[in-house]
């Protein structure tokens, strides 16, 4: 023996080390029993190589269930779970329950010859409907009931997976996928943040996530309110419909036009009111700006009719607003027995600044509901209130007329009686002079 040889080191290679039998058996205990389907190579990851033993012993459970009978499909997903291990196969899963297959990196199916799910929503009628999609969506909830720990995988991968794909479906199979997803939304098993998977380059451009979007919606309005959708809307981070539109038409106009034309009108006004519920904010905010900088009148108008351009609201919306920007920079630090003398100087300066704004009826009637909200939650000047109603009408914001309307039948709950009884010597001057006028 040479003196190198002698001086080698022992060596560890080949040792191997064992698991623990019992780790191993309860590892093995729900694993899809078969071998590894020969077409995939050994290059694969071992999850997915897997994926069609699942799917082939889950088909065992679900082909002796008649077509139609969704209880007994139910059980038996629900019974499959105890032998299969649905946490780490959730993604297939929910593939053969949705498109009746397992789906490859790309979206296309896996090509090994094995047969459509005997139970799957492509299954469902065509043209597709709500009522006949709930059918399956209850299978879902039934299982998810059972096995708690599927609705997470169910909304952060499996649905977000397969709206990534969607494009590659038929139109038919496309609409029962989406209003599958709408129910399953509204009924809570699932939540609108999957619908961020929509927002994609190739999705956006030839309109397949509108498509789907309003699919969605149509599914979720059957049985919720818009409140309800919108507040879903806001739980799952979506925040603007106009992503989902193609980028040469991401403008309110073409967002308003289509979700009339689709028959779902109540988004439109829903997404509307958002917006104003923006630009309205905006404006009040820099009108109290501009008072702080004691700009001018001329100014202020200019300021207004330049945002109103730009984002343009309904004017009895904007005079409203105007109205809480004017009235929100005031300081009433005042004395107590000195407010109203100091509403009423405030609304006199004021008055050249709302009159461009109050030209129809309409806005003058929004303008004394504002004044009559205002003085009802800020009870200091509530006595003032016929007072500034004759300043405004002074000052030409208001017109005899709308005074007269606003106390017959236009006028807000809040506080109704008292400012209906506090007006009506001014009502009856209005009257007088009226019928007066047409005297003469």
């Amino acid at each position: 023996m040479s003196q190198q040889s002698a001086a080698a080191k022992p060596s560890l290679q080949g040792v191997r080390i064992k698991a623990r039998k019992g780790a191993v058996k309860a590892q093995a205990k729900h694993e899809p029993a078969g071998n590894i389907l020969s077409s995939y190579t050994s290059s694969t990851p071992p999850s997915y190589r897997s994926f069609p033993v699942f799917r082939d012993q889950l088909y065992k459970h679900l082909e002796t269930v008649s077509p139609g009978d969704f209880d007994s499909v139910a059980t038996k997903l629900v019974q499959a779970g105890s032998t299969l291990e649905y946490l780490k196969y959730a993604d297939p899963l929910f593939e053969i329950i949705f498109v009746g297959g397992l789906l490859q990196p790309g979206g296309s199916f896996v090509d090994d010859g094995s047969p459509i799910s005997p139970f799957t929503i492509f299954n469902a009628k065509e043209p597709a409907e709500v009522d006949d999609i709930k059918k399956y969506i209850e299978v879902i909830n039934k299982l998810t009931r059972r096995y708690k720990y599927l609705q997470k995988p169910l909304e952060e991968s499996a649905l977000p997976g397969l709206l990534q794909y969607i494009h590659r479906w038929e139109p038919a199979q496309k609409d029962k996928l989406s209003i599958a997803i709408g129910l399953l939304i509204s009924q809570g098993l699932a939540n609108a943040s999957c619908l961020q998977s929509l927002v994609k380059d190739h999705l956006v451009k030839n309109d397949v996530a509108l498509s789907v979007l309003t699919m969605v919606f149509r599914a979720y309005l059957v049985d919720q309110s818009m409140d309800h959708l919108s507040a879903t809307l806001k739980r799952g981070g979506v925040k603007d419909l106009l992503a989902f539109f193609p980028p040469n038409k991401r403008e309110g106009k073409y967002l308003e036009e289509h979700f009339k034309k689709e028959g779902l009108p109540q988004v439109a006004e829903w997404w509307a009111k958002k917006q104003y519920a923006v630009v309205k904010d905006g404006i009040i905010k820099d009108l109290s700006e501009m008072q702080d900088e004691q700009n001018t009148p001329e100014q202020v108008i200019a300021a207004i009719k330049s945002r109103q351009e730009e984002s343009p609201i309904p004017d009895t919306e904007l005079v409203q607003c105007i109205w809480q920007g004017l009235l929100g920079s005031v300081d009433w630090s005042a004395r107590p027995d000195q407010i109203e003398g100091l509403a009423l100087r405030e609304v006199t300066k004021f008055a050249p600044i709302l009159e461009p704004f109050c030209e129809s009826g309409k806005t003058q009637i929004a303008l004394i509901n504002s004044v009559q909200v205002y003085c009802y939650e800020d009870t200091r000047i509530i006595k003032a209130f016929p007072q500034i109603l004759k300043v405004l009408y002074n000052k030409d914001c208001l017109s005899d007329q709308a005074i007269i309307y606003w106390h017959q039948k236009g006028s807000k709950p809040q506080g109704r009686q008292h400012f209906l009884k506090s007006t009506e010597a001014l009502v009856k001057f209005l009257q007088e002079q009226e019928s007066s006028d047409e005297e003469e």
